[in-house]
C-alpha cells in the first residue's frame, strides 16, 4: 500500500484526511478519463455508439462481481440518493420504518418527506440493542440506515443485521454504503442487506456522477417502482412492459465517462486486493484510535466499540479547525467537531501529523 501514494498527486502537498467528503482520483484514472473525452472529441456519436453499451454493460457487471452481486440485479444510478428516491416511490406508505436519529439527510429525509410511519433510535454504543428492542416492540417492516455513520464513523455490526435477518426474517433492510463500500470485502448476496445503494465519489475513488443500486430476488415483491424510460428497455420499442427490476433505475442514458471512470477504479481496487485494504485500513483505524483516544478528543460512545471505520470526529472548535487547515490538513467540519477520515494511500504518519497539530494546539 505504500506505493500507492505516488498515485494521488494530492498526498504531496496535503495531509488528505477527507476522504469521508470525497475520495481522490489517481493519475491512472485522469488519464483514462482524457483519452476517453478525446476520442469523444474526434469521434462525436460514433465513438458513444461504439463504446456505450459495451462499457455500460461492463461497467455493471464489474459492480456485480466486486461486491458479490447479481448483474441482473443491479443498477447503475447516478448517486444514491437518487436511488433511494426511486425506490421509495414505489413503496406502500403504510410500512413502518426504523431509522437512526440524525443518520445522512439523505437517508432520512426520503422516507420522512414521503409521510411513512417512523420510529427511531439515537445514534450511542447500545445502537444495536435498541434496534432490537424497537424491532421486538413494534411493528417494524423497514430498517433504513448507513452501515457507517457520516458524522464519525460509526460503524454497525454486520453478523448484529445478520442476527435480526434471521429473528425477523420478513424485515426488508434498506442501506446506505455511501461511507462504507470500498472500504472492506464486503459480499452483498451473502450479507443480510436487501437493498444496498451506494455514491462511488468517496471510498471507491471513481469521482462524481457515478453509484449503484443492488437488490436481492424478490425485492421487487415490495417495491412498485413506476420510473420508466427508452434506456431502461435496451432501446427496444417492444420491451416497455417487460423491463427487470434493476433496469427501472436507469430510464435515462449513462454517462461513459462517469461510469467507466467507476469501472476504472474497480478493477484499480481489485489489483491492490479488497482483503488487503480491508487489513490496511483497520489498522489506521487502530491507530488513529489510540492517537485521538489518548488525547481524550473522542466521544465514550466510540471508545467503547470493539469495530470503527477510518472516520473520526474529534472535539474542536473553529480555531481549530483553522489551525489544521493552515498546517495543510484537509478535513471537515460535521456536527460540534472535526471530522477526519483516512483511507489506505494514507499512513501512520499522516497521523501523526495531525497528532503533532492537535498536542501544539490543545
Amino acid at each position: 500500500m505504500v506505493n500507492t501514494r505516488k498515485h494521488f498527486p494530492v498526498l504531496s502537498q496535503y495531509v488528505y484526511a477527507n476522504t469521508a467528503s470525497a475520495g481522490l482520483l489517481n493519475d491512472d484514472l485522469m488519464e483514462w478519463r482524457q483519452e476517453h473525452d478525446m476520442d469523444y472529441l474526434i469521434g462525436g456519436s460514433n465513438f458513444r455508439n461504439k463504446v456505450a453499451e459495451k462499457l455500460i454493460g461492463e461497467t455493471r457487471e464489474t459492480v456485480a462481481g466486486f461486491f458479490g452481486a447479481k448483474k441482473e440485479n443491479t443498477a447503475l444510478v447516478q448517486n444514491f440518493t437518487l436511488g433511494l428516491n426511486m425506490l421509495l416511490e414505489g413503496l406502500d406508505k403504510k410500512e413502518r420504518v426504523l431509522l437512526v436519529k440524525d443518520d445522512y439527510p439523505s437517508v432520512n429525509w426520503p422516507f420522512e418527506y414521503r409521510g411513512f410511519p417512523l420510529s427511531y433510535v439515537a445514534l450511542s454504543e447500545n445502537l444495536e440493542a435498541d434496534i432490537l428492542h424497537k424491532l421486538k416492540s413494534e411493528d417494524i417492516s423497514v430498517l433504513a440506515l448507513s452501515l457507517v455513520q457520516w458524522t464519525n464513523g460509526f460503524k454497525i455490526n454486520m453478523k448484529f443485521l445478520s442476527k435480526i435477518k434471521e429473528e425477523f426474517p420478513n424485515l426488508k433492510i434498506i442501506a446506505d454504503g455511501t461511507q462504507y463500500c470500498g472500504t472492506c470485502d464486503f459480499d452483498f448476496e451473502s450479507s443480510p442487506i436487501d437493498v444496498l445503494g451506494a455514491s462511488a465519489y468517496k471510498w471507491l475513488l471513481s469521482g462524481y456522477g457515478n453509484g449503484f443500486m443492488l437488490f436481492k430476488d424478490g425485492v421487487q415483491d415490495m417495491f412498485s417502482v413506476k420510473t420508466i424510460g427508452f434506456n431502461g428497455s435496451g432501446h427496444d420499442l417492444g420491451a416497455r412492459d417487460k423491463l427487470s427490476f434493476a433496469r427501472h433505475f436507469e430510464p435515462g442514458h449513462l454517462d461513459t465517462l462517469t461510469f467507466g471512470s467507476m469501472k476504472f477504479s474497480l478493477d484499480y481496487l481489485t489489483k491492490l486486493g479488497k482483503g488487503a485494504i480491508e487489513g490496511r485500513l483497520q489498522t489506521l483505524s487502530r491507530y488513529a484510535m489510540e492517537g485521538f483516544g489518548g488525547l481524550g478528543l473522542l466521544s465514550d460512545d466510540i471508545v467503547k466499540r470493539k469495530e470503527h471505520s477510518t472516520i473520526f470526529n474529534i472535539q474542536g472548535n473553529d480555531a481549530l479547525f483553522q489551525e489544521l487547515t493552515e498546517y495543510g490538513v484537509i478535513c471537515s467540519q460535521r456536527g460540534k467537531g472535526i471530522r477526519l477520515s483516512f483511507h489506505f494511500y494514507n499512513n501512520e504518519g499522516d497521523i501523526d501529523e495531525v497528532l503533532r497539530i492537535l498536542k501544539t494546539a490543545l
